[in-house]
């Protein structure tokens, strides 16, 4: 079933182009016939005339004192046509406090000051009220001065500052560290960034000085320290890379420092995981005469390799420690390997999730001994609740009449009453997701997907 929805505009009329057509409109005749007469272009509208009368005189039985006048004082970039269009306060109405409190509501609504008091002064017949408004600063220009490989219009997308926006300390700190980011990411490591808030008589300007050093590329990757596993496999695992031979000897080689960093993450990380827990890795940079390409050394000390000493699994109430067991790959004696401690963990978590303890949770923690390079390695386990499916529901958008709830239901094997599946619940969501009877498409359609409620009344 589709749902139409029609949108109507209407359209308003003002009456002065009935009046500019000579007499045959609306109260047509004199207005600005005459030769002296204001023509229809300078004929001013109602709203100005009645702002230029400082509002209508409009009188009230009651009221303690009549508004002789109201000023606004402190703005200098917001205009004060916009401020009087906020402020219901008006000369010759009678003074209320509480339109004043609303007034100042108003305009601090507005977005542009950071406060707004009022003063009010008791003259013979009257008050005067006067809005004080304190602006917030904003910037009137952004400058980049000093750059030659990135132009301004990459610096501007970067800093994300730009004219008319608030002008504080933070934003412009925050825009120029992002900046000495993207120059970074491009091979400028050595670029430095000053800004300057205010120029002659314009406070609002903003300057970034910008030395932006030579553009930094990788000549050469060396891996140094490595026994177990070759240099090429190493080069293999890491991010950056060195030139590649002939005309495309200045394509991804661009030396990007937290990139590098990154590598020595990655290189610790994949010695543990072989079982070198105490591997650590280091690097070293060497530039050139020019100062623009550089050799990245990678120093590696791998340290011994640890064996598993002892396997233990704690806090399991409903599965038997001997199950448990039964699905792990490391054992007692092995290397220790962080490939296979991950798939013990995932053994582990299904073998309670088919039970119907679908959020249980195993935390690894390895325990290294004193003696023999050894590591005892402790499953730590919270079996969390188990489960029950209690209703199934489908919900189908877009097209029910081609959908009937019995075909979806086919096509999952959980029953109401049964203990929930954890594996069972991904095989099912699989098999959804590869039929082809419904939307896979995430930007016409969510995925389909199937979605545990829990429920304790059971």
């Amino acid at each position: 079933m589709l749902l139409w929805t029609l949108l109507l505009a209407f359209f308003v009329i003002p009456a002065t182009a009935d009046a500019q057509m000579g007499g045959g409109g609306f109260g047509g005749g004199g207005a600005g016939a005459g030769p002296n007469g204001p023509t229809p272009d300078t004929k001013p509208k109602f709203l100005d005339h009645v702002r230029s009368r400082d509002g209508l005189a409009i009188r009230r039985e009651k009221g303690d004192a009549v508004v002789l006048g109201v000023r606004v004082v402190g703005n200098k970039v917001v205009s004060s046509y916009t401020i009087q269009e906020k402020i219901q306060t008006r000369r010759d109405h009678f003074y209320d406090y509480e339109t004043v409190l609303g007034d100042v509501r108003r305009l601090n609504d507005i977005g542009s000051f950071d406060h707004v008091t009022f003063k009010i002064d008791e003259q013979p017949g009257g008050v005067t009220v006067t809005f004080v408004v304190h602006e917030r600063p904003v910037i009137t220009q952004v400058v980049f001065h000093g750059n030659r490989a990135l132009n301004d219009r990459e610096l501007a997308g970067r800093a994300g500052v730009s004219k008319s926006d608030p002008l504080s300390e933070f934003s412009i700190e925050s825009a120029r560290r992002r900046m000495i980011d993207y120059y970074q990411e491009e091979g400028f490591n050595q670029v430095s960034i000053d800004s300057t808030i205010g120029f002659k008589d314009d406070p609002g300007t903003v300057i970034f000085r910008i030395n932006e050093g030579p553009k930094e590329r990788i000549e050469a990757i060396e891996i140094k320290g490595a026994t177990i596993v070759s240099e090429s496999r190493l080069k293999k695992i890491i991010k950056s890379r060195g030139p590649t031979v002939g005309v495309l000897y200045h394509i991804g080689n661009v030396a990007d420092m937290r990139k590098i960093d990154d590598d020595v993450n990655i290189l610790a990380s994949y010695y543990h995981n072989l079982g070198f827990l105490t591997a650590t890795v280091g690097r070293r940079i060497r530039y050139d005469e020019s100062g623009k390409w550089m050799t990245v050394t990678f120093v590696i000390n791998e340290g011994p390799r640890f064996t598993v000493n002892d396997v233990k699994i704690v806090g399991n109430q409903f599965i038997t420690e001997e199950s448990l067991r039964a699905r792990l790959e490391l054992h007692s004696g092995d290397m220790f390997d962080g490939t296979l401690m991950r798939r013990d963990i995932g053994e582990i978590t299904y073998g309670y999730g088919e039970m119907g303890f679908i959020y249980a949770e195993v935390e690894p923690k390895t325990v290294m001994r004193d003696e023999g390079n050894v590591v005892d390695l402790v499953y730590e386990i919270n079996e969390g609740d188990r489960w029950k499916v209690g209703r199934i529901l489908v919900n189908i958008e877009g097209e029910p009449h081609l959908m009937k709830e019995t075909t979806m239901l086919n096509m999952v094997d959980l029953r109401e009453g049964d203990w929930i599946d954890r594996r069972s619940l991904e095989l099912n969501r699989r098999r959804i997701e590869k039929s082809s009877l419904l939307e896979t498409n995430p930007q016409l359609a969510d995925p389909p997907d199937i979605k545990v409620v829990p429920r304790d009344d059971f």
